[in-house]
């Protein structure tokens, strides 16, 4: 009975060892993350505007380059953007309206980098596949546009992501179907896909509308 009590204790000491903080976990995490930020990024991103409903989108993002589909209010756009200009086609008029960069990669993972920074970290749950890291704003992160809380699920077996969700200005924000590997081609805009398309250049500002007339 000595040994095996001995044993038990020996295995309680060994769990003890093995278990790891929230802040190691999500650093974990983020360091997956970037072993594949060269192969490029697949996520959707569900967006839930009060009265306008819920706006998913579905982003391929690779180096500076992103391509994305847009569902909502019954429609979907499709749009390319290279960092400095953006293309974006919608289907229901048959257009291609040219601009600068609107940001059109705001649904890429950067809310997944520096959690630990900015943000007191808990393990809200845990599962035998899962945890679920709760994240509350800690007082010296000053960043007004950072979410008060964040939830984070990450997959056990190969510490990625496996879904994100946050709350601003009470728009909710969900990442989750999170992938590597996109290709060249899917995130560069090429006009001779969409003949017959009309294409309209939108200008930014005033002063870019003069030096047009």
């Amino acid at each position: 009975m000595k040994k095996l009590s001995l044993l038990a204790l020996a295995l309680t000491w060994a769990l003890a060892a093995l278990a790891q903080t929230p802040e190691e976990i999500v650093s974990r995490m983020e360091a997956e993350m970037e072993k594949h930020e060269q192969e490029g990024v697949i996520m959707t991103v569900d967006t839930k505007i009060p009265i306008l409903g819920t706006f998913s989108i579905k982003t391929h993002t690779l180096g500076n380059k992103t391509y994305m589909i847009t569902k909502a209010l019954g429609k979907e756009l499709t749009g390319w953007s290279d960092g400095e200009t953006s293309w974006t086609y919608n289907p229901q008029t048959n257009e291609i309206t040219v601009e600068k960069d609107k940001h059109l990669n705001d649904g890429d993972a950067q809310m997944l980098e520096g959690v630990a920074d900015g943000y007191d970290l808990s393990v809200k749950k845990e599962t035998a596949t899962e945890w679920t890291i709760q994240c509350k704003k800690s007082k010296s992160n000053t960043d007004k546009d950072a979410p008060k809380t964040m939830e984070i699920v990450i997959a056990k077996d190969s510490y990625y992501p496996v879904s994100l969700s946050a709350k601003l200005s009470g728009v909710s924000v969900k990442m989750y179907d999170f992938g590597f590997g996109v290709d060249e081609q899917t995130v560069t805009f090429d006009i001779n896909k969409f003949p017959g398309a009309t294409v309209v250049e939108k200008a930014d500002t005033e002063e870019e509308k003069g030096k047009k007339k």
